[in-house]
């Protein structure tokens, strides 16, 4: 009954956890359309674009380029472009735009993008280099990251591991462990979350780079005892073809941190004396169990008002 009752406890703290994620990233494009809004904060999952009418959306920036003649419209046409899939036309528009105003960060960064989606690695590196060049602190500081990862590509290295692309090592117990300092570890947690959330938009399983990436933010979770990030990290790792044993040891670890904390905080609620809050084993169930209730109903509501809000400001766009 007690291993039931931390099972149950841990769904409904799964489902609670959902809400907490609700504060993303969001990019607004120069004619105020928000093309995405990332609910997850810990979890790359890629972005989930807003826009139903790509065709529409690229005109309208360029009408509005033509109109004022603000070069950021035909940056974000060539933006909506690239996550369109139209990666010839973006890049003949981003060349034309380097052309017109030359050293823009956000035009040698999308260049360097659009080359390695076409794979043409060399000139990817070359542009993403420059990128950091203009602006080190871009991308939230995490650019570094995504010019070592063009490296292996450019270089064809072979057995690349984690430490190649972080320079630091968690160690090979169930345990990771690392030197780095507080804030050392929280930067490097951003900027693998930033650059995994980029690709994961267009790369799809399998990929070995993001693969070793993801195994690195869950080792990164698990250090900071977010055992519930950790174990989700580390499924999405092995999707995109993580196969050490390694992995599989620590998402147990995972489980087994989850089921020690919800079982004993089971038995001190049930050992509990002397306070008004006594119940019994059965009506501990019953409170677990409608708790599971009123969040999944909470949960379904809430989804409803955020489906409701951006079909109410689609339409408003629209019109």
């Amino acid at each position: 009954m007690n291993t039931f009752k931390a099972f149950v406890i841990v769904l409904v703290l799964i489902s609670f956890k959902g809400f907490a994620c609700l504060n993303g990233d969001t990019k607004v494009l120069k004619n105020g359309v928000e093309i995405y809004y990332d609910e997850h904060e810990l979890i790359p999952v890629g972005h989930t674009f807003n826009v139903e009418n790509f065709s529409k959306l690229i005109q309208d920036l360029e009408d509005e380029y033509k109109k004022t003649n603000d070069i950021d419209y035909l940056s974000d046409k060539g933006y909506v472009l690239i996550i369109s899939g139209k990666y010839q036309e973006a890049l003949k528009l981003y060349l034309e735009i380097e052309k017109i105003k030359p050293n823009r960060y956000s035009t040698a960064s999308n260049l360097g993008t659009l080359y390695e989606l076409m794979g043409e690695n060399q000139k990817a590196y070359e542009w993403i280099k420059k990128s950091i060049q203009i602006n080190p602190e871009s991308h939230k500081g995490s650019e570094w990251l995504h010019l070592r990862i063009l490296e292996t590509k450019v270089t064809k290295i072979e057995n690349i591991t984690g430490q190649f692309f972080i320079n630091e090592s968690f160690g090979e117990d169930a345990i990771p462990k690392t030197k780095l300092s507080k804030k050392e570890l929280e930067d490097l947690e951003k900027a693998l979350y930033y650059q995994l959330n980029e690709r994961i938009t267009f790369i799809k399983p399998k990929d070995k780079v993001i693969s070793i990436l993801l195994f690195e933010l869950g080792n990164i979770a698990i250090i900071n005892k977010d055992y519930l990030s950790a174990s989700q990290i580390y499924e999405l790792s092995k999707k995109y073809g993580f196969q050490e044993e390694l992995i599989n040891k620590r998402t147990i670890l995972c489980y087994e941190k989850w089921v020690n904390y919800y079982s004993s905080k089971a038995e001190e609620l049930e050992m509990q004396k002397g306070g008004s809050f006594r119940l019994e084993g059965y009506q501990i169930d019953a409170v677990v169990i409608s708790l599971i209730v009123v969040s999944l109903l909470f949960l379904s509501l809430l989804i409803y008002c955020i489906i409701l809000f951006r079909k109410l400001k689609k339409a408003n766009i629209s019109t």
